[in-house]
């Protein structure tokens, strides 16, 4: 069990995918993303291994949450600096976790 203080102490926010390109330097497929986090947190990279169900013109424009408070991770040539979220499927592909309606860029999860 963990305190509600811990979860509220995880930064989970949602952002758009403003850009997304294949990372073939990664050891497992991955895409390199910017997603726009809104006026307060800006524009974010992350390195995510979500081949299996998207294409990086499918990601373009689609909405994700993503942890903004770990500290930043090189994952070889490329510094990660959010946790993308999804869900694995059953046969353990990344399946992204989005909000079900347009929401504005930035909004913290609670």
């Amino acid at each position: 069990m963990i305190s509600f203080a811990d979860f509220e102490a995880v930064d989970i926010r949602v952002g758009t995918i403003i850009a997304a390109e294949p990372f073939p330097e990664a050891r497992k497929s991955a895409f390199k993303l910017k997603i726009d986090f809104g006026e307060a947190i800006g524009i974010k990279k992350s390195s995510a291994q979500i081949t299996k169900h998207y294409t990086a013109e499918s990601l373009l424009g689609r909405q994700v949450a993503a942890v903004v408070n770990f500290p930043p991770r090189q994952i070889g040539p490329f510094m990660s600096e959010v946790l993308t979220l999804g869900f694995p499927d059953a046969e353990g592909g990344v399946v992204l976790t989005s909000p079900s309606q347009p929401v504005p860029n930035g909004g913290k999860l609670f």
